[in-house]
């Protein structure tokens, strides 16, 4: 077959559409290293914190920051990353974000004080920006043919989910045998490796008629994007206050003025005509709408492993996976049957699967054991991952090559606001179901303050209940452990009326948008 050359992809109906050979599915084997290891880093922490507490003591506040400031700058920077790539090219944009995060992982695992790891951290954010969206365009520019796009699509969205689950997995095997640098020194061979085939596998693209990069846009984006989301994960984790309010509504505003700019700019950085295209707008819509759910419910499954059925963090992680199994299964079986009985059908039936999962997670008890659960969680990455797949391969393959950088970085910057968004709600739900229940079944006679920690969270119950005397506290964790599940019950019911509304409504938001062409 005829190799992809650096060449723009014809338009429809201007001539025969390229097919990608040999060269471009071993390239696309080498783009996924980095989108393994970018996802894999959202997650590999959750083991290495107490570790990472007993060497290099840091606060409350500096713990916090280790943790969210790579999620908050690699929100922040993927539209400008997405359209730095179009003007400068996506595979130098790949190399440059390679290198960077392959230095930024060793000054993290030797890193000697909390202040040089957040900083370590903030670069790796800065470096995983320019990965996301160069490794979805770069894939967009390697296969024109909308049916190996589409198989190749299914490919990258199955990596990603399956990076953020072993992440964890990982995380707990090589702390079992070396220190919590280890987590990040992980990353540094991958992309050396990546340094070196890259070069040879993956062309260069670029848009040439994208202009000069506006320095301003980048600047309004990132601070729209920035305080959005602090605003979002304040709420999520501590409830309503003001300044998190206030820091969602400046980023809302800011946003105005980024949108506002775009149309006026005569080389935009990113191009606002592309939701015209049919089902960009409707795609995008569904792509947050299932990131809501995957993510925001994926807290609740984790605890419930760890807090309710009692089981160590590395246990529970594996367990966590096996819902993760169907995943790899579901991402190609969509791709088939969007190509035959069209894409909107499938996504609106990953959503009804959704819908049918969350009914399944609202009968978890606290001794209903592993099954419901696994169940639950297994059917809800179904339905979501064929959501996720075919929303991905509408929206990239709606624009041209050249544009792909920037859809790319919005697809991923929607994805980040609807995870954000869906541990805001439910886990607000969770948490006022929770208090209620505890306020109401908590035994007399506790001490000061013991009521009220045990009140706030399940695992404020469990260190309670810890040292509570005689029975008072099995009786507090059994009580809390029912509290949670209830709260979580209260949660998938909420999912369940969401999911079926994007089942029904989804079809209308995505009329015009066909059969993928195999």
């Amino acid at each position: 077959m005829t190799a992809v050359t650096p060449m723009p992809s014809p338009p429809p109906g201007a001539g025969a559409i390229t097919r990608a050979g040999r060269r471009e599915w071993i390239a696309l084997t080498a783009l996924m290293l980095p989108l393994l290891l970018v996802s894999m880093d959202v997650s590999v922490l959750y083991f290495a914190v107490p570790f990472i507490s007993e060497t290099l003591e840091p606060t409350s506040t500096q713990q916090l920051w280790i943790f969210d400031v790579y999620g908050f700058v690699l929100a922040g920077l993927l539209v400008t990353m997405g359209s730095l790539g179009d003007r400068i090219g996506r595979r130098r944009l790949l190399l440059i974000g390679a290198t960077a995060f392959g230095l930024a992982s060793v000054a993290a695992a030797y890193a000697p004080s909390a202040e040089a790891l957040i900083l370590a951290r903030a670069v790796l954010g800065v470096a995983g920006a320019t990965l996301m969206p160069s490794t979805l365009a770069l894939l967009r520019n390697l296969f024109h043919d909308p049916g190996q796009r589409a198989r190749a699509i299914a490919i990258w969205t199955a990596v990603t989910s399956a990076g953020v689950a072993v992440g964890p997995i990982l995380s707990g095997i090589l702390l079992e045998h070396f220190w919590w640098g280890s987590v990040f020194l992980v990353n540094t061979p991958v992309m050396v490796m990546l340094l070196v085939v890259a070069p040879f596998l993956i062309p260069e693209f670029r848009d040439r008629a994208a202009g000069r990069f506006d320095l301003l846009s980048s600047l309004l984006s990132l601070a729209a994007v920035l305080p959005a989301i602090y605003g979002v994960k304040q709420l999520a984790a501590h409830g309503f206050a003001v300044w998190p309010v206030v820091s969602l509504l400046c980023g809302l505003v800011v946003a105005g003025l980024f949108v506002r700019r775009q149309h006026a700019a005569t080389h935009p950085m990113f191009d606002l005509r592309i939701f015209r295209s049919p089902g960009v707008s409707g795609s995008l819509v569904a792509n947050l709408t299932a990131m809501f759910a995957l993510v925001g419910f994926a807290i609740f499954t984790t605890q419930y492993l760890q807090s309710v059925l009692g089981m160590s963090p590395l246990r529970a992680a594996l367990w966590s996976v096996v819902p993760s199994l169907a995943v790899a299964g579901a991402a190609p079986v969509a791709v088939q049957l969007g190509a035959r009985v069209g894409r909107p059908r499938v996504m609106s039936g990953g959503f009804a699967v959704a819908a049918g999962a969350f009914v399944v997670l609202s009968r978890a008890r606290a001794d209903s054991g592993l099954v419901v659960v696994l169940v639950g969680a297994g059917l809800l990455a179904v339905g979501l991952v064929a959501v996720l797949t075919l929303v991905t391969d509408t929206v990239v393959g709606a624009v041209e090559p050249e544009k792909a950088g920037a859809v790319s970085a919005l697809m991923e910057t929607a994805s980040e606001f609807g995870g954000a968004l869906g541990m805001a709600v439910l886990g607000s739900i969770g948490a006022a179901v929770y208090r209620t229940q505890m306020g109401d079944a908590l035994p007399a006679g506790l001490p000061p303050g013991a009521a009220d920690e045990a009140t706030q969270t399940l695992a404020g119950a469990t260190v309670t209940a810890a040292h509570l005397p005689g029975g008072a506290g099995d009786t507090v964790l059994a009580v809390a452990r029912d509290a949670f599940t209830q709260g979580m019950s209260a949660a998938a019911l909420a999912g369940v009326l969401l999911m079926a509304a994007a089942a029904v409504l989804l079809p209308r938001l995505l009329r015009g948008v066909g059969h993928v062409v195999r």
